[in-house]
């Protein structure tokens, strides 16, 4: 593996390209990414509509995140191989078709297979954005652009709530669910259009269909759902076999790196496996898999704590997740310019301040409980926003540095796989514990939230402490070179 080069300078001309094809790359990360939590709001009006039941808005909610991560590593891999533009044209196409299709269903069954399809979509999209930076950018000019990408993920997950409101609250209750879909369609064909003439076009050369490693894309296909499928399906499957297909989903996923280990005797992997020889590569994603373990499970909960324990209205839900939004993406630019000076200790100080804020949050809600709640959490949500930008982006910047552009596409789909198994974890046991403690406390939705936000605040914890591991260890290296 060989490290990232010192950056060359480009014209002005050149510049302007690159950002404007990072510009288009990101709205479609955004579009994507929103997806993600912007239907949480939507679910009562979409069970009105179409009489769902909760098997069906399970799927509706959780078959996004299924597929999103099951595309991952094959479509990366295909935009390494095949040329990024391409790819990305034809996700964000699918995506805008598929976001129409769930606008206009009018049966449940016909809006989960829409919902499916939409995931995949954006599951082919993302990793041609990571791969599309490291392309473009070298070095240390990659933090600016990482720093967007992250203020995005931060701003698209928690924004999510605040705009599928607003938009059931001008689309009435009946209706408004489907402008949650619709509003991807005109943003979708912009990107296309855009994407197609300003990315850059595919490399020279062909590659045989067995440089796409057909057999690898099946069993991480097959290791990454059963993996996933009891997770996302936590609430619906009762019975306690469903976890056996985790342990069998392992087997399958150490059949998928035995494979790529012989496979890339010969032939280019699907993903290539010495990038976990690389320490920055490796505590990278582990700390991104804890980390949105415990992230992506906090919305999933306060949302639920706003609209069904308080009875809030969808659009004063995601108001008052709006502070952790604005705080996210304010640091998260700050962080990618100033992650190459700072290091990993950034990311240490992020979580440091995730977990104070969202410590200070349990006890604002404790110490206040007839105040209103999203008054009350404003402050502390704002503070945990803030050391939640300042660890998406850099921890984004500094996994990735030292991977080739050559495995960019590959590379950012595993990372971002080991995100969505997380966030499924997270919002699985986080979700139980919320769902158990209603039951046990009798209805007392506050108390309920507090535990569960401590155990999501928990998790978090663990990241914090494998950051400092790395830093002590990085300390102890130098001191003895």
């Amino acid at each position: 593996m060989s490290a990232a080069r010192t950056p060359q300078p480009v014209d002005a001309a050149e510049n302007r390209r690159r950002w404007q094809a990072v510009g288009v790359g990101l709205v479609a990360a955004f579009m994507t990414l929103l997806d993600v939590s912007i239907v949480n709001v939507a679910v009562p009006s979409i069970d009105r509509a179409l009489r769902a039941s909760s098997s069906d808005l399970q799927w509706i909610l959780s078959g996004y995140a299924l597929t999103f991560g099951l595309a991952l590593v094959p479509a990366g891999r295909f935009g390494d191989a095949r040329g990024r533009r391409n790819t990305f044209v034809f996700g964000i196409a699918l995506f805008t078709v598929t976001s129409a299709l769930a606008g206009l269903a009018t049966s449940p069954a016909w809006l989960v297979a829409a919902r499916l399809l939409q995931g995949a979509a954006a599951g082919i999209v993302n990793p041609q954005v990571i791969g599309l930076i490291q392309q473009l950018f070298r070095g240390s000019e990659r933090a600016r652009p990482f720093g967007l990408l992250g203020a995005t993920i931060g701003i698209s997950t928690a924004v999510g709530p605040l705009l599928g409101g607003l938009l059931i609250a001008i689309g009435g209750e009946e209706h408004g669910w489907r402008w949650v879909f619709f509003v991807n369609v005109p943003v979708g064909i912009l990107a296309v259009i855009l994407g197609w003439r300003l990315l850059p076009s595919r490399p020279s050369g062909q590659r045989g269909w067995r440089q796409l490693d057909p057999v690898g894309v099946l069993l991480l296909g097959v290791g990454v759902v059963l993996v996933l499928l009891p997770l996302v399906q936590e609430q619906q499957w009762r019975t306690p076999w469903k976890w056996a297909l985790i342990p069998a989903g392992l087997a399958v996923l150490v059949a998928f790196g035995l494979w790529e280990r012989r496979y890339a005797r010969r032939y280019q992997p699907l993903f290539d496996l010495r990038l976990f020889s690389l320490q920055s590569y490796t505590l990278g994603s582990i700390m991104a898999l804890v980390y949105f373990a415990g992230f992506t499970a906090i919305f999933f909960i306060f949302t639920l704590f706003l609209q069904m324990g308080l009875g809030y209205s969808a659009l004063v839900a995601g108001l008052a997740i709006t502070p952790f939004a604005l705080g996210s993406a304010a640091a998260a630019v700050l962080g990618g310019r100033i992650v190459n000076r700072i290091g990993r200790p950034l990311v240490a100080i992020g979580l440091l301040t995730v977990v104070v804020g969202l410590t200070a949050t349990v006890v604002a809600l404790h110490l206040a409980p007839d105040a209103p709640a999203p008054w009350v959490t404003a402050g502390p949500l704002l503070v945990a926003g803030i050391g939640s930008g300042l660890v998406i982006a850099p921890n984004q910047t500094i996994t990735l540095s030292e991977v080739p552009v050559a495995q960019a596409g590959s590379g950012a789909g595993m990372l971002q796989t080991g995100q969505r198994i997380g966030a499924a974890a997270g919002i699985a046991a986080v979700g139980s514990l919320f769902f158990s403690s209603l039951a046990d406390s009798r209805g007392n939705w506050t108390a309920a939230f507090e535990r569960s936000l401590m155990l999501a605040t928990g998790i978090i914890v663990l990241a914090l402490i494998s950051a400092l591991i790395d830093i002590l260890r990085t300390h102890n290296h130098r001191k003895r070179t």
